[in-house]
């Protein structure tokens, strides 16, 4: 199913400084808002994936399952710099109407939740039951929480951080000069930096995956081998795979744009930060992530006064697009919990205005 494209033809002002002279975000919807308004559910999207939720998180999302379009309106949106219908690199600019490519402008997090907002106003959205997200999905679902605390009820945080770490952009930036080492890169092209963007894929992966399913899944059962070793056949495929469906200067831009998320910037400290976030939230590691730590997530939900929760899985940072089973059931149940503490809360309240009327009647 193709996106809808939601253009906003106006000059769009980016936190870095400059700007977009217009601005189309691309986006999927699924299902229909209620009558109360209160079923809205905002998905935000991994690094290299799109708006259609059901291409990279089948487990999570249709009839049955956690996200269920019978159940929730359901909105993800492509983020800005992507290649795959919102403005990015590989868009038009209007100024002398080729694509942008090296010049894309830098593009923050920030500017990922203002496109948001954009959106959320069309589409006629007052309140958000669930944002959520794993990875730079997440960056964007915490910074909606803090910007726009009054829509957020529940903050789903998966495989993420408050802020991007050394370690992180430290594999980011392996990923850029990979690309950049890459001649057809600079030719600002179609397809330039083809190669490189394979090559970054290969870095990537190793941040994405753990020792333990690789030693398992790429492991070479003829003792006496020592060429074309499964576990090089997998990365060359792999890297293939996503030069197939990418593009190198889009893969650039998005990965200086994790490098840009923290949300102590312009804050003063963490705790003026998250301070202003309203929502509940559920954080969720997973057991064998070495790009985003468990401990990574466990801060965030002792500084909100959050739920954790861990999944003991050995696919690494992957696992929150493979582990959609033990994921469904960790936020069900936190739905759950949050719907019987509102009733609860609600007996109570009955509770105290009929103890006070039974009260004012003795009087």
């Amino acid at each position: 199913m193709k996106p809808q494209i939601f253009q906003y033809k106006h000059k769009f002002d980016l936190e870095q400084g400059g700007s977009l002279p217009s601005l189309n975000v691309a986006y999927h919807s699924y299902g229909k808002l209620n009558s109360q308004t209160n079923n809205v559910i905002w998905v935000c999207h991994a690094l290299t994936a799109n708006s259609e939720i059901s291409d990279w998180w089948p487990g999570m999302f249709g009839e049955g399952n956690l996200l269920d379009p019978n159940n929730y309106f359901i909105i993800c949106a492509n983020v800005i710099g992507s290649c795959y219908g919102s403005t990015g690199p590989t868009s038009a600019n209007p100024g002398n109407g080729l694509p942008w490519y090296r010049a894309f402008p830098e593009v923050t997090i920030r500017d990922q939740v203002n496109a948001f907002e954009l959106l959320r106003t069309q589409l006629g959205i007052k309140a958000i039951h669930t944002v959520m997200g794993g990875s730079i999905g997440g960056f964007q679902a915490l910074e909606y929480s803090i910007m726009h605390p009054e829509l957020i009820k529940n903050l789903v945080f998966i495989a993420s951080s408050v802020k991007i770490s050394p370690w992180a952009t430290a594999f980011n930036q392996s990923q850029r000069l990979a690309i950049e080492a890459d001649p057809g890169y600079a030719e600002d092209r179609p397809y330039g930096g083809s190669n490189g963007l394979k090559a970054a894929r290969s870095i990537a992966l190793l941040s994405y995956r753990s020792e333990q399913i690789y030693n398992k899944t790429q492991r070479e059962e003829d003792e006496s081998n020592h060429r074309n070793l499964p576990a090089s056949a997998y990365q060359n495929y792999q890297g293939d795979k996503l030069v197939r469906r990418f593009d190198a200067y889009s893969y650039h831009a998005l990965t200086r744009l994790m490098d840009t998320h923290n949300v102590i910037r312009e804050r003063g400290s963490l705790s003026n930060a998250l301070g202003r976030t309203r929502a509940k939230v559920l954080c969720i590691g997973i057991s064998s992530d070495s790009l985003f730590p468990v401990h990574e997530q466990k801060f965030l939900a002792h500084l909100t006064n959050g739920t954790y929760r861990e999944i003991e899985s050995p696919h690494g940072h992957d696992g929150f697009l493979i582990e959609y089973e033990k994921l469904t059931s960790i936020i069900r149940n936190f739905w759950h919990e949050g719907e019987t503490e509102k009733i609860h809360k609600k007996r109570k309240t009955n509770a105290h205005k009929e103890s006070n009327l039974v009260q004012l009647s003795l009087n």
